[in-house]
């Protein structure tokens, strides 16, 4: 095993400042003739992987079929209202239901370029204690942290770019067209979801989604760490 992977399991039990220093202490002992890390190089370290990794989730879905090629965050048909899709399929208009998915997905895309700085300022804002707990937490922590310090600042910047994204595609309009379509077929109930708030929430678990598999690829896989300060911190093989 390497050392400084060692190093890394012995910080992920420290708590407090002084435990942390000590535990660098003995960490750095173990490196020898290495450079010594410091508490902040390790919390710099993290910090740098995960912008690392928000950019490339990012990047993935804010491209042209980002999100609408992608099985694992594709966003459908609203499923509030799948009697909508089921009931226009039958009559023959799958090719317009089909179309409308498109164009939400392309919504989507064209949201998500919006999300890096927002992700990208939280990261810079974490402390020391909370880049611990990422480094000793499971390995989507980080994840779980910018969902937890980000989605209500993503929600309410996304609403008004989802908001123009899907005008901007026509989305709205093929779904304003499918949805009055439907409300005009004898004894169907009327429906009237919020477009918006659907895909808006979409879009933002499509990142995450894309966001964890990135923060696992950069524990996991020592290629994946682009940077000297990511190999030392991650674990620089022998």
């Amino acid at each position: 095993m390497n050392r400084i992977a060692v190093g890394l399991l012995l910080i992920m039990t420290a708590c407090t400042s002084a435990q942390i220093n000590q535990t660098l202490g003995e960490v750095n002992k173990a490196i020898g003739g290495e450079q010594p890390l410091t508490s902040a190089e390790v919390g710099e370290g993290l910090k740098e992987a995960l912008i690392q990794g928000i950019s490339k989730g990012s990047d993935i879905v804010s491209v042209t079929d980002g999100y609408f090629k992608n099985p694992q965050i594709k966003i459908p048909f609203p499923p509030d209202v799948k009697k909508v899709e089921d009931k226009l399929r039958q009559i023959g208009l799958g090719g317009e239901v089909d179309k409308f998915i498109m164009t939400l997905n392309r919504g989507a895309e064209d949201a998500a370029k919006e999300a890096k700085p927002i992700f990208i300022s939280a990261i810079k804002q974490m402390t020391i204690q909370d880049a611990w707990a990422i480094l000793k937490g499971e390995e989507n922590a980080a994840t779980e942290f910018l969902r937890r310090t980000t989605s209500a600042q993503l929600k309410e910047k996304f609403l008004p770019v989802i908001g123009n994204s899907l005008n901007k595609v026509n989305a709205t309009k093929y779904y304003g067209d499918l949805v009055n379509t439907y409300n005009k077929i004898p004894l169907v109930d009327k429906v009237n979801p919020d477009l918006n708030d659907y895909a808006t929430n979409k879009a933002i678990d499509g990142l995450f989604v894309m966001i964890a598999k990135e923060e696992k690829n950069i524990r996991q896989d020592p290629v994946a760490r682009t940077t000297d300060l990511l190999k030392r911190v991650f674990g620089a093989q022998k």
